[in-house]
Order: structure tokens, then sequence, then C-alpha cells
């Protein structure tokens, strides 16, 4: 349940924060009003909430951790709301990324 949960928590804490910088490059790149940069600073404000209430108790080691997760996130949310077409190193270097993901955060630890 412990991996359920910081998975689930990764993946929110993705989505505010990719979204957020998403929602304020839009207003600012693309010229969209004023208030998309409003919410895109609301959700990374969440963002900070969201990555609080990871199980492991270290700041340091959740967002290390984090940083594969957005890694990931952000070439899927490209794919997903800018047409981005990963290649097979984009591909393979995500793949690291969760991989070191899973090692830093649910290898087993003496106590």
């Amino acid at each position: 349940m412990t991996i359920l949960k910081s998975v689930l928590l990764f993946t929110l804490a993705a989505v505010a924060e990719i979204g957020g910088a998403w929602l304020i490059w839009q207003a600012v790149r693309e010229d969209k009003a004023w208030w998309w940069a409003g919410l895109g600073i609301v959700a990374l404000g969440l963002y900070g909430f969201v990555a609080a209430f990871q199980p492991d108790a270290h700041f340091g080691r959740v967002l290390a951790a984090y940083g594969g997760v957005f890694i990931v996130g952000s070439l899927a949310w490209g794919m997903l709301l800018d047409g981005f077409r990963p290649d097979r190193w984009d591909l393979i270097g995500a793949t690291v990324c969760l991989v070191g993901v899973a090692v830093i955060m649910f290898a087993p630890r003496q106590g």
C-alpha cells in the first residue's frame, strides 16, 4: 500500500507542477490571458503540499526521486498537450529515470 500511495502522490505532484509551469508558459509565451498564470501559480503551490505527504520522511530522498518522475511526466505532458514525439533516446532516458526512482524510493533499507 505504501508503494501505491507513493506512486499516486508522485503522479499528483507531477500533474500539479508540470501543469502549473505549462499554464504560466501559456500565459507568457503563447499570449493566453493573465489568469492562466494565476492558475499556474496555484497549481505550483499545490505541488508543494502534495509532495509533503509522501510516506518517506526524508525531503532530499523524496525530491531526488521526484526528479525522475518529473522527467517522465514532462515528456508525457509534451506528448499529450503539445504534440511532442519522443525519440528512442527520450524513452531510454525516461526508463532509466524510473528505475532510479524505484531504487531511491523502494530499495530495502536497514532500520
